[in-house]
């Protein structure tokens, strides 16, 4: 048996010039069988054309659909009461972020609504005696990842039907922070974010898994033109880009400011 390398890209976020660098850095990258973008692409940034376009012109990766592009295919922003991550209905910062949608989803049109609905919602394989999966947050929801509890749930009920696999791996991405936990022989992994990470760290972030003769797990934070994601936000105005500013500088949910 040999090794198979993913390339992982999640919660763009209407970056472009994070994501834009992302994938020249994976484009170097010698040895990398196939990108896996992990959702969440379009919303709360401003540059969602461009994503789209990028997106639309990638014949070889897999697109998993995170809660954002299910927003726009639901058109959220016609709800009497839209749910959105718990959020309470009297908060003035879900309003802003409902109407960040509807821009969003005015941007893209129905071609672009049209492509978050052909997204898949988990990717899973398997090489060698490991299971790879998948997933925005995790395959029966996009908005909470999974415990690892529900992850060792997950791999007793795959353990049924697939006795031989002994090593089980579970990416997502949805929380913007760094991730990576283990028990017995179940992993759990996040990169954080490339387009809008919330770890404090303003870099940008993609990853590389390795599975196979060997494991590995590689997180790659790198710096990009954030000032250019400022100053298109300041641009466009999209609802909420204040705070997204803000987000892009401090890689912190800094509503206070």
């Amino acid at each position: 048996m040999n090794s198979k390398t993913f390339a992982i890209i999640t919660d763009v976020h209407s970056n472009s010039a994070a994501l834009e660098k992302g994938l020249s850095i994976i484009n170097e990258r010698a040895g990398v069988d196939k990108t896996i973008f992990l959702g969440d692409y379009f919303s709360l940034g401003p540059d969602p054309n461009t994503i789209l376009k990028i997106l639309q012109s990638d014949k070889d990766s897999i697109i998993i659909k995170g809660n954002h592009e299910r927003y726009l295919v639901e058109k959220i922003w016609n709800d009497e009461n839209p749910e959105l991550e718990g959020m309470s209905q009297d908060d003035p910062i879900l309003k802003e972020i409902i109407e960040n949608e509807k821009w969003t989803a005015d941007q893209i049109g129905e071609t672009g609504t049209s492509f978050c609905e052909s997204m898949i919602t988990s990717h899973k394989e398997v090489f060698g005696s490991t299971w790879v999966e998948f997933s925005h947050a995790w395959y029966e929801r996009d908005e909470i990842p999974p415990t690892i509890d529900e992850a060792l749930e997950w791999r007793d009920n795959i353990s049924k039907s697939y006795p031989e696999i002994e090593e089980f791996v579970f990416v997502h991405g949805h929380l913007h922070i760094p991730r990576e936990e283990s028990k017995e022989n179940v992993r759990i992994l996040c990169q954080g974010a490339t387009g809008l990470p919330f770890d404090e760290d303003p870099r940008s972030s993609i990853a590389f898994l390795t599975i196979g003769d060997v494991f590995k797990w590689d997180v790659v934070r790198f710096d990009y033109d954030s000032q250019k994601t400022i100053d298109l936000l300041e641009s466009k105005q999209p609802p909420f880009y204040k705070n997204l500013q803000n987000t892009v500088r401090y890689a912190a949910i800094r509503n206070d400011i």
